[in-house]
């Protein structure tokens, strides 16, 4: 295994526990080692300090492990075995939902790695170029792990690796290749796109907000922008909700939303889709909607975004404020992780106050507990979402 040496004092960091390693704190290399390559990271002064991936760019190497160890089967073994120990203590684990995030990144301690499990299916997804050379024997450890309850694995990082890479990568089954794509989420049922839609198919980190708005939506007219495949829509069915209406620019999804609210509401009147740009919609919508979700996609992916996304979810906002009726509950959602907090709820604010309403914060959302943050990697906190109370 390669060497790497670090600067003087970069070493701060990483005892803190902190799992990346940017090429800025690099001293020098025993060899350059090829993209995806472990490699064992040393102080000045010659003291082993971590393990880890190596990957060209400005973060240069994500820590694998703090012990001298071999990563191996057994090492991704052990570490998955601890992350479904995780879901099954918290619940998650139960005949009314069989949904949930069972590897998060460096929330679990494995950076540059998602698994979500639908059912029986687990699919995996890589966004380092270490993690994609290791996903034979993760497949391996995984099924290790899961045994006789997981029959198919699909690979999907066709648009998650570093595209200077040039892996050639294609999405496609490592193990079984079962079509069956229907899963359940809090008695819920719904299909999941692990072919071709985002992320791995479903927001599941969206689990505990889709149920509390489901206790906000007795008698309300709803509208859910950005619906994707309607996760907030069907939720608020079965609250009760007087309507439902999904909005969205893809087609795709409109005809997957509309296929999962037939899933669990077949033939309920209640519910009308839309193939059309949120903007255009919000101006010149005509239903008196008191309930409105907010849930677009990141408007920042990195922060040279930073303050067109800001702008953005002003904008966004105060077109929700200035047509929700009064006493509407308005749910609202960042997924940017380059937009932090503070920022997303001034600009949530500039909206309320550019439109003259009165507004009271009722909830202050997050990411769930099977999307974990590495308390020594703060950056792993990507969901804000607020509930909104508006006079």
């Amino acid at each position: 295994m390669k060497s790497i040496f670090l600067k003087r004092g970069k070493d701060e960091s990483l005892r803190r526990f902190h799992p990346w390693i940017f090429s800025g704190a690099i001293q020098r290399m025993s060899e350059e080692p090829e993209e995806g390559e472990k490699v064992m990271v040393f102080t000045s002064d010659n003291e082993y300090i971590a393990t880890g991936h190596f990957q060209i760019g400005s973060i240069m190497v994500r820590v694998l492990s703090f012990d001298n160890e071999e990563i191996d089967q057994h090492f991704y073994e052990q570490r998955l075995a601890i992350a479904k120990d995780v879901r099954q203590r918290i619940g998650l684990m139960d005949s009314d939902n069989n949904t949930y995030r069972l590897v998060h990144g460096e929330g679990d301690n494995l950076p540059g790695l998602v698994i979500d499990i639908y059912g029986n299916t687990a699919v995996m997804q890589a966004h380092s170029v270490g993690m994609h050379i290791d996903r034979h024997i993760i497949a391996k450890a995984l099924k290790t792990v899961m045994g006789d309850e997981l029959k198919n694995i699909f690979y999907k990082s066709e648009t998650t690796l570093p595209y200077k890479a040039e892996l050639g990568q294609e999405n496609g089954f490592l193990l079984g290749g079962d079509t069956d794509d229907v899963a359940m989420e809090n008695g819920l049922k719904f299909h999941v796109d692990w072919l071709r839609g985002q992320k791995t198919g479903f927001f599941v980190d969206q689990r505990d907000n889709r149920s509390l708005l489901e206790r906000y939506s007795r008698d309300r007219k709803v509208l859910n922008m950005f619906c994707y495949t309607g996760g907030f829509s069907f939720y608020a069915m079965r609250g009760g909700a007087e309507l439902v209406h999904s909005v969205d620019s893809s087609q795709k999804a409109i005809d997957l939303t509309k296929a999962n609210v037939e899933l669990n509401f077949p033939g309920d009147q209640r519910h009308e889709a839309y193939a059309e740009d949120a903007f255009k919609f919000l101006e010149k919508m005509q239903t008196p909607y008191d309930l409105i979700i907010l849930d677009p996609p990141a408007f920042a992916k990195h922060k040279d975004a930073l303050h067109n996304a800001l702008k953005g979810y002003t904008r966004l906002n105060r077109k929700a404020f200035e047509k929700i009726q009064p006493g509407g509950i308005l749910f609202t959602f960042s997924c940017s992780q380059a937009v932090n907090k503070d920022q997303f709820r001034t600009a949530v604010f500039t909206a309320a106050a550019s439109a003259r309403r009165k507004v009271r914060i009722l909830h202050q959302l997050h990411q769930p507990a099977d999307h974990p943050i590495n308390i020594y990697h703060p950056e792993g906190e990507y969901l804000k979402g607020l509930v909104l109370y508006v006079e």
